[in-house]
């Protein structure tokens, strides 16, 4: 069992942590004559660590994600979502969620895409909730900084969220409230052409080089204001705000995620940054969920295919879900950190 203990913090610290490389980047920095105590001199490690270390698991799991996801194109989603009915469908739609590496925005055409193809509006619902949440990037990476019992019940919160809010979507028979285009614009039902193991590799090249581009802006905002926090606002500062005296964390987290926009690759380098200034785990985590799931710009997308009753549901049962989820996390931080 020590053996394999010893073996699983290895890999856990070495190949998903990258410990070895922030170590190399302190070496060639002290080379250079910089002393890493110093705020300034800090800030550029955790900025070069930060992004390095993203940038490569964030290319090596779309690589690998974009193979799994071009067995999965819309067409053939749609059919397996096809088969099944009530909660199976939902928690099926939140799971093929988890395959797509997606932020709100792109999620959103996929999620037009479904609803108009005809599939049962919670279905899709769970499928827009758990797009951008919930991935097996955003479980890896946060693996790699926040521990294996953190990322997998992050990812088990955040499916539990999109199941249920597509489930209650459903219940209510919102699809009135879809606009009139979206639900006449049908679709054309093909069979998904047969790809060869190099059309498949040459897929997911051109996928993980197309979530770069579009990621690597927010993944520099991301880790630069971690290292902001990180070597310049004083603990008692995040403390006091997100740390456990203040009992309203977890909303106010939420309230500050919800207009902001981003995905998990640049929202992690922050929580992180929070965590060692002495915020509590879940209100950190509250303010990733928000970020990803309702930004801004995709909510003003996603009102151009719902009506503002839809929308308004959409962001009140993401957002109550969020700071529940928040809230046990917080409970449970002494159980699993």
């Amino acid at each position: 069992m020590q053996v394999l203990k010893a073996i699983w913090n290895f890999f856990q610290n070495q190949i998903l942590g990258m410990k070895w490389l922030n170590g190399l980047i302190i070496s060639v920095l002290s080379a250079f004559g910089l002393d890493t105590s110093n705020r300034w001199v800090g800030s550029i490690q955790f900025f070069i660590y930060d992004v390095m270390k993203i940038v490569a698991l964030l290319c090596f799991l779309i690589f690998i994600i974009s193979i799994i996801q071009s067995y999965f194109p819309p067409e053939r989603s749609k059919k397996i979502l096809g088969r099944f009915g009530g909660i199976g469908a939902n928690s099926v739609a939140a799971l093929l969620g988890t395959v797509t590496p997606f932020c709100s925005c792109s999620s959103i055409p996929l999620f037009i895409g479904f609803t108009s193809a005809g599939l049962p509006l919670g279905v899709t619902f769970s499928f827009l909730i758990s797009s951008p949440m919930v991935d097996l990037g955003s479980l890896v990476l946060l693996m790699s900084i926040l521990g294996t019992k953190v990322a997998f019940l992050y990812v088990i919160f955040g499916l539990i969220i999109a199941v249920m809010g597509g489930t209650l979507i459903e219940k209510m028979h919102m699809e009135k409230h879809v606009e009139s285009f979206i639900l006449s614009a049908g679709s054309v039902d093909i069979e998904s052409p047969h790809l060869t193991k190099k059309e498949r590799l040459v897929y997911a090249k051109e996928q993980t080089l197309s979530t770069f581009r579009k990621v690597f802006p927010y993944i520099l905002i991301g880790v630069g204001i971690g290292a902001m926090i990180h070597n310049w606002i004083p603990e008692e500062w995040v403390a006091s705000l997100l740390g456990s005296n203040n009992p309203l964390g977890v909303i106010l987290a939420t309230l500050i995620g919800v207009p902001m926009y981003g995905d998990i690759f640049g929202t992690i380098p922050i929580a992180q940054a929070l965590l060692f200034k002495g915020a509590q785990l879940g209100t950190v985590l509250s303010f990733m969920m928000a970020v990803t799931t309702l930004s801004l710009p995709s909510m003003i997308m996603l009102r151009k295919a719902v009506k503002p009753k839809l929308l308004a549901l959409f962001i009140a049962i993401c957002t109550v879900g969020i700071i529940i989820v928040g809230y046990l996390f917080n409970i449970l931080q002494s159980f699993i950190i």
